[in-house]
Parts: C-alpha cells; sequence; structure tokens
C-alpha cells in the first residue's frame, strides 16, 4: 500500500504526450515523464484494500502494492528488487502492456485506478539509470542443454530463467537481430529498440547464447536441436496473419500489417528488408481492424506522410465505461482511444469490407464496405448480418489488414510430430507446459494463441520451472502460483 489516505488526496496522474506536431517527423517515444514527487504521490495512491485484486489481473502477479509503497517512500532500489522478483522485463511491460492490472484494481471500483503500468515503467527505468540492473551468473552449472526456439518475450523469459537455474541456454532466432515482435511487430514510438538492446547485454553478461538468423526447420535441421540438447522450449509465437478472403484482396497496395510493420521497423533500424516497399506517403490509407496491430499502422502510417488514415472496425463502438456484462474486476471490452488514433485517424464502427477494387494496371484505388449489426443470444456465439442497403464506396490506395493472427506456423510441429489444435496452436497444458513428446515444451502465443506480451513473458517463466523439474527432479525456480481471474 501506499498512503493510507493517499486515494483521498491525489488524483491519477499519467504520462502526458509531446505534440503531435512534434513527435510525427521521427520515431522517438513522446512520452513525457512526470516528476518524481508526482510519482510518489501515484504510489501513494495504492490503497489498503485488503485483498489486491491487481496481483489476480496481472497475468505475472506482480506484487504491486509493495512496489507502490516503496515508490511512495522513494526507496527506489528496493522497488526494482520488488518488481524484477516477479518480472523479468519490466521496461517491456511498462510501455506496452494494456494493463489489466488497473482495471483490476480495488479503486478502481468508483474512482480512477492507480497509475500501476507507468510506476513500472519508470521503476525500470530508475533501476537502468542507477545500475542496478546487474547480471544474475549462476554459481554452478548443471551440465544440462536447453534450446530456446523464438526470442520474442516468451523466449528471452524462459531462457533467463532457465540460465539462472544453472542450465546451459542457446537461444534460435531466424531473424537478424533478437527480440522477435518486440523488435520487428512494435514501432519504435512505442518503445525504442535501446530498450531491448541494453536488456540483452545483461542477459549475455549472465552467459545465455543467442544465435541469429536461425531458423530451426529450415536452415537449422530440428534432430540437431534435439541431438545437442536436453530440452527444447519452444516459443516461435503466433505468426500466421488471419487473411480476408474478399475480391481484389490480391491487388498491389492491400497488405498485412505485420508485412508493413516490420518493413518499417527494419528501415528505422538501418537494416535491410526484403520485398517492394510498402509506403504510406502520399496515400490515402485504411486500416482494417481496431485493435493494437491497427492503431499501430495508423501512427506509422502518419510518420510516412499519409495524406489520410482511416480506421475499420467490424466491431460495434464499445461504450466509455463498463458495462453490466463486464464487471469490476474483470477486463472490459470499453472504446479505448490510443495516441496514434488521436494523431488524426478517423474511425468507423460496425463495418466489413466487402470488395478491393483496382485500376487497369491492378493498383487499389478504393474499397466497398457495408454496415454490420451483431445479435447476441445467451449461450450462444454472437451472429453477424449486413445491414441492407449501407454499401458504401471509399477511395483507398494502401489498405493495411491488422486482423490479428490464427495460430502458430506448422514447420516445426510438424516435423516432430506435435500435436496441434484447429487453430494450429501446439498444444502443451497449462499444467506443466509439455508437448506430446518428451524434452519439447511450449510457452507463449505458439501454445495459447494470440495474446498480450505480459502473458508471453509469464509464460516464458512459468514454463521454465517445468523444464527445470523435468530436468533435475525439482525446481527453485519461482511460480507465480494460482489466482489468475478467468476470462468472462
Amino acid at each position: 500500500m501506499g498512503k493510507v489516505t493517499g486515494f483521498l488526496e491525489f488524483k491519477r496522474k499519467s504520462e502526458d504526450y509531446e505534440p503531435v506536431e512534434n513527435r510525427l517527423d521521427n520515431y522517438k517515444e513522446f512520452t513525457v515523464k512526470l516528476k518524481e514527487s508526482e510519482l510518489k504521490d501515484q504510489g501513494a495512491r495504492c490503497m489498503d484494500c485488503g485483498i489486491p485484486f491487481c496481483h489476480s489481473g496481472c497475468p505475472l502477479g506482480n506484487l504491486i502494492p509493495d512496489f507502490n509503497d516503496a515508490v511512495y517512500q522513494g526507496k527506489w532500489q528496493k522497488a526494482a528488487e520488488i518488481l524484477h522478483g516477479t518480472n523479468n522485463f519490466p521496461e517491456f511491460t511498462g510501455r506496452l502492456c494494456p494493463a489489466p492490472c488497473e482495471e483490476a484494481c480495488v479503486l478502481n471500483i468508483n474512482e480512477d485506478p492507480v497509475t500501476i503500468e507507468n510506476i513500472e515503467k519508470n521503476i525500470a527505468e530508475e533501476a537502468f539509470k542507477n545500475g542496478w540492473v546487474k547480471p544474475q551468473i549462476p554459481e554452478h552449472r548443471t551440465g544440462k542443454k536447453v534450446a530456446v526456439i523464438g526470442s520474442g518475450p516468451a523466449g528471452l523469459a524462459a531462457a533467463q530463467q532457465l540460465n539462472r537455474a544453472g542450465h546451459t541456454v542457446t537461444v534460435f532466432e531466424r531473424d537478424e537481430k533478437v527480440g522477435g515482435l518486440l523488435r520487428y511487430g512494435i514501432p519504435d514510438f512505442k518503445m525504442e529498440k535501446k530498450v531491448i538492446d541494453r536488456r540483452l547485454e545483461v542477459l549475455e553478461e549472465e552467459g545465455i547464447k543467442f544465435i541469429t538468423n536461425a531458423h530451426v526447420g529450415k536452415n537449422v535441421p530440428i534432430e540437431e536441436v534435439k541431438l545437442n540438447h536436453d530440452a527444447i522450449v519452444l516459443c516461435g509465437g503466433a505468426t500466421v496473419n488471419r487473411k480476408l478472403p474478399i475480391k481484389g484482396a490480391h491487388l498491389k497496395g492491400v497488405h498485412q500489417a505485420m508485412d508493413f510493420l516490420s518493413q518499417n521497423n527494419r528501415r528505422v533500424d538501418g537494416l535491410d528488408y526484403s520485398g517492394n516497399e510498402i509506403s504510406a506517403e502520399g496515400k490515402k490509407v485504411v486500416v482494417i481492424g481496431g485493435g493494437d496491430t491497427g492503431s499501430d499502422c495508423i501512427g506509422t502510417s502518419f510518420r510516412q506522410g499519409a495524406e489520410s488514415v482511416l480506421n475499420f472496425e467490424i466491431l460495434k463502438k464499445a461504450s466509455v465505461d463498463r458495462t453490466a456484462d463486464q464487471p469490476w474486476p474483470y477486463w472490459p471490452m470499453k472504446l479505448r482511444t490510443t495516441s496514434s488514433h488521436a494523431e488524426g485517424a478517423e474511425r468507423e464502427w460496425s463495418i466489413s469490407t466487402k470488395e478491393f477494387i483496382g485500376d487497369s494496371q491492378g493498383n487499389l484505388v478504393g474499397l466497398i464496405t457495408t454496415e454490420v449489426e451483431w445479435t447476441h443470444k445467451l449461450g450462444e456465439r454472437p451472429q453477424l448480418s449486413e445491414v441492407p442497403n449501407t454499401e458504401k464506396k471509399w477511395e483507398c490506395d494502401l489498405a493495411l489488414l491488422a486482423l490479428g493472427f490464427t495460430g502458430s506456423e506448422t514447420t516445426l510441429a510438424e516435423q516432430l510430430g506435435l500435436k496441434m489444435d484447429a487453430r494450429t496452436n501446439i498444444q502443451a497444458s497449462i499444467n506443466d507446459y509439455k508437448s506430446n513428446v518428451p524434452g519439447i515444451f511450449v510457452a507463449g502465443d505458439m501454445r495459447r494463441g494470440q495474446s498480450l506480451i505480459v502473458w508471453a513473458i509469464s509464460e516464458g517463466r512459468e514454463a521454465a520451472y517445468y523444464v527445470d523439474k523435468y530436468l533435475m527432479g525439482s525446481s527453485d525456480l519461482p511460480l507465480k502460483g494460482d489466482g489468475d481471474l478467468p476470462r468472462i
């Protein structure tokens, strides 16, 4: 907890943003840090709530009241120790997590919740600034070797935990740099890549080996990896893009969002990229999909100099407040306006794209939509239907499909004989993260499907425990325990 009366004395205060006109000419982060005194006040708002539901709202089980109290008291190093005890990478989650912990905050019943995410980010930044983030090199090595395939948040978390247990860990990454989605999917204006690089320096000093340009199952034989390691942890993510199977989807100018974002991230980083250049400069852009990836496309399009940006969402416009069927402390489907939306995008809800229109050279010039409505019946999946006579034509010469992912790639599953579900996620129980093949474990989006970075870190940590137990018979690595809020 913070100050007993803090929630009565101080209002919620979040970081400000640099003005739009100042931030669109670069890809740097643009948040304006709160003063230390303001951060202490925000920590003071943490209530003596008895049962901290924020623990259950956080997939990592972070000890949130404890580090809030430390911040309130100005004990930043203590706060960093508490936070790193449950979260390997608070500098990532403090920037990129949608903060389900805040929705579960007890204060959020009838007031604005504690600014947990921003406090978390500032703890991490203070820790790096003051040199408190030091390599934890194991005193003894077990002689066991573990391969981690994929260097996104799940893979990095699993690798660090297993290295701390004394195992020799090698991380295989198919791209030219480590980081997975964090590096190639998240725009720099949300998280500059130096944030990843400074953490990687720590991981390498701890003894973790990273091999890049290593696509296991293609240019690196999986049998070779199996032969040279005692266990394998698959953390390849959910990377199969959901397609939009409508007329004109083949036209030049229709692209998957991740192709667009990945290419731009490489360009910003000075890296080579394959394929034709995808640019929003001077274009009328339509982003189809209203989630985080769609928002990232909007912000990137504006920085590339788009003439205009429209954002289509097939779901109806959500309410600003919780609805009765989404009570506290559960995660609510509320209307969320991101900093990218605020940069000038126009948003349309309850709209479905029916056809892409091209010219005689095969270039995208427009699209046709129709309004839709959703019918909800108790115990059944919502039904979608078109609203008659609502077709509309829109000018468009760049369409970005931000429709999410259907599952993981099947290369490794097929080569290893792993069981998959209907969405091509590899089947592995959350009870032990084991696949049907002994010695093969699965964590993150490759197991649970498209999800959050914070869930990936959580799964990487949890899987590491069970890998260690498999190798050694028991494990001293921490588990978060039970208590996650169920989905509603």
